[in-house]
């Protein structure tokens, strides 16, 4: 099912959690809010879900103004993020208690609840444990439990607030393919907030990028890392750095003096040059290049981190660089690089 916010705002208080905010999800697509805290993606979230209401704007599921609709009425799975499972019921129970709840026509059979129960604990590892209750569990184990009571009654509408915050690295990352592989065999429309950039990154169709109540950027894997269209999105996503500098012509300089790369457009005279700390070149001696004294060197997997201070000591810029492991290093020593893909950003009005 399509899902679309139009010009949603939220106001808590008088203060605008979201401002403004337009979003068209494609049906059968996997969407991935992302932001710090406080950006409004989990407002956001429960805008769709009919968990809050909007100070102004529509929320369309399919053709229909969802704006007024209940939860029930839109069909929607949600899972929150801190479980929020019936202590009073087993793992089953909870898992099937959005089947058992339906009215009498819609509610199916209780072997085929039992055959679906049976099912979802089998593709959340937790068979075995149907008879025990929430208490009973370690803390991951409830959120899966919760993404299995989810999923049971087969939503057009998947929700996740921070779905596998709960959970060990070890068994996030068994979960985020699974999600991923139950998402690609039902076709749900499913949008989940997360904070962890790998997870967005990995798991979605398209990532949402969020601050202070708007939305930065929504494009793939690819184009929010490789193509931010704003500073937030180039330090948000992803390590960067970032150094002011100035255009004259064909030359980009900081501090006075060329850096060794050309500028794309003419119509930027000073801004912030962002690049990523591995989309660097050490230049041979001669050509224009960024100078930096090493500060510290670490070695992380197959590549070095060195961390350098460009400019006068007294005001040092810091940034940081991915170096080959066989470069030969010392702290205090100068070292040269220049970025080979960047992005140049005007100084705000």
């Amino acid at each position: 099912m399509d899902v679309r916010v139009s010009s949603l705002r939220k106001e808590f208080d008088r203060y605008p959690a979201l401002n403004d905010v337009s979003l068209s999800i494609r049906s059968g697509e996997l969407i991935a809010l992302l932001g710090p805290s406080g950006s409004g993606k989990t407002t956001l979230l429960r805008l769709i879900a009919g968990l809050e209401q909007p100070t102004a704007g529509n929320i369309f599921f399919g053709a229909d103004d969802a704006s007024l609709k209940t939860v029930q009425e839109r069909n929607i799975g949600f899972v929150f993020q801190h479980y929020a499972l019936f202590r009073h019921m087993t793992v089953a129970e909870n898992i099937a208690f959005g089947l058992t709840v339906r009215p009498r026509g819609l509610r199916p059979q209780k072997a085929e609840i039992r055959r679906r129960v049976a099912d979802l604990l089998e593709m959340v590892h937790l068979s075995g444990l149907e008879k025990r209750y929430p208490n009973q569990l370690s803390g991951g184990q409830r959120q899966r439990v919760a993404l299995a009571r989810a999923m049971a009654i087969e939503p057009k509408v998947l929700l996740l607030d921070e779905p596998f915050g709960a959970l060990d690295a070890k068994v996030r990352k068994e979960l985020r393919r699974w999600l991923r592989d139950f998402h690609d065999r039902t076709g749900h429309t499913t949008v989940f907030v997360t904070h962890d950039q790998e997870e967005a990154l990995e798991l979605a169709d398209r990532v949402v990028v969020m601050s202070q109540g708007q939305i930065e950027q929504v494009g793939s894997s690819d184009d929010v890392y490789d193509r931010p269209n704003s500073p937030f999105v180039f330090s948000f996503i992803g390590d960067s750095a970032s150094l002011p500098v100035t255009v004259e012509g064909e030359t980009i300089r900081f501090r006075g003096e060329a850096i060794g790369i050309t500028p794309s457009t003419g119509d930027i005279d000073a801004g912030t040059l962002f690049f990523r700390p591995q989309d660097v070149v050490l230049p041979p001696p001669g050509e224009p290049a960024l100078e930096g004294r090493l500060s510290a060197c670490r070695r992380l997997a197959g590549t070095r981190i060195a961390d350098l201070d460009i400019g006068p000591p007294g005001a040092p810029h810091h940034v940081e660089i991915e170096i080959p492991l066989a470069t030969t290093v010392r702290t205090g020593a100068s070292l040269r690089f220049r970025p080979t893909r960047w992005k140049i950003f005007p100084h705000a009005a």
